[in-house]
């Protein structure tokens, strides 16, 4: 896939923008080692963005939850269940984290999980 670079603005106001399902399809979670990609669009259907849902092959608790902008840019991923990352700056960070858009790096930096966004982490279905 060709790699998509956007500035740190661009990349906050797509992670700003409401997002809507396309179609009224259901989706059930996948089951162990499966994943669903969920099609978004904006209000005003000038984006298109993909809400994927994936869980590990083995353990129960592995997952990830990311929205993707322009197909390639991954604005926001949720792991969790899986290992510890390590940031460009060589900081670990233990998962659950979060990844964000940063300019220049895409989602290759996670942060900790604001507690006041994810309140109930042990309910991830």
């Amino acid at each position: 896939m060709p790699e998509v670079n956007l500035t740190q603005a661009e990349a906050e106001a797509l992670i700003a923008m409401e997002k809507h399902r396309v179609d009224e399809q259901e989706y059930d979670y996948p089951a162990l080692g499966g994943s669903i990609a969920v099609p978004l669009v904006s209000s005003d259907k000038r984006e298109s963005f993909v809400l994927d849902v994936s869980r590990g092959r083995i353990d129960l608790m592995k997952g990830t939850y990311q929205n993707r902008a322009r197909q390639v840019v991954v604005l926001v991923r949720l792991d969790f269940g899986g290992p510890m990352h390590r940031n460009p700056d060589g900081v670990e960070m233990p998962c659950p984290h979060l990844h964000v858009y940063r300019e220049g790096f895409g989602d290759k930096w996670a942060v900790p999980v604001p507690a006041d966004r994810f309140t109930n982490l042990g309910d991830f279905g």
